[in-house]
């Protein structure tokens, strides 16, 4: 059986695009529930109820799976958070936008942050996904440096240094997050809010 690499000439038929899907949703329900170095090709065929050789057909190997499931994860994620920053009135209310999204993605998707987790930000004996951004944290929070710097230069936000702040407001959102996976009862939207709050005096022009 012949694995198959990308679309090329032969695309994939509905149902193997339909399969390919199914092993993806499997391999981040395992990643999610099992973590990174439990999730093997075995693991994903028996949850898929396929053999190995099938998942193997699909995806030529683990890491081309995980990472299709990263990038799906990673995919929605980012389409999250850009359509609720399409709506944003103005630079001001785009950041806090920004901070609202990036918080409401993870709380309605819990199984997605244990993913990003495992694979990004997680040390598995260097068996994690090597990506440009995974210990970048510059690059992490470039969009919101972005947003900030369009605020300044709107007039409508202080002067600061927008890469310090928005690494300073990234790992406040990266701290809560953590705190909350750990501790699922903590009120992720009380959290929200302060980090608004905290947001807003970080970067609001004063008198």
């Amino acid at each position: 059986m012949t694995p198959r690499r990308g679309d090329g000439p032969h695309a994939p038929t509905f149902t193997e695009r339909a399969r390919r899907q199914q092993l993806i949703e499997c391999t981040i329900d395992l990643i999610s529930t099992r973590g990174y170095p439990a999730t093997s090709l075995s693991a994903i065929a028996e949850r898929a109820g396929l053999s190995k050789a099938a998942v193997l057909y699909h995806f030529a190997s683990k890491d081309n799976l995980t990472k299709a499931a990263l990038d799906q994860v990673m995919g929605e994620f980012s389409a999250y958070v850009t359509e609720r920053l399409a709506r944003a009135a103005g630079p001001r209310e785009a950041v806090i936008a920004y901070v609202r999204a990036m918080i409401g993605y993870q709380q309605a998707n819990r199984r997605h942050v244990r993913v990003i987790t495992e694979m990004l930000l997680d040390d598995h004996g260097g068996t994690k996904l090597k990506t440009p951004s995974s210990h970048d944290t510059n690059g992490r929070w470039q969009a919101l440096a972005a947003l900030l710097i369009e605020g300044q230069e709107a007039g409508v936000l202080r002067e600061f240094n927008p890469q310090t702040l928005a690494l300073a407001i990234g790992g406040a959102i990266d701290g809560v997050i953590a705190h909350w996976l750990v501790h699922p009862d903590l009120d992720l939207d009380a959290a929200a809010a302060e980090l608004e709050t905290f947001t807003l005096n970080a970067i609001e022009l004063r008198d």
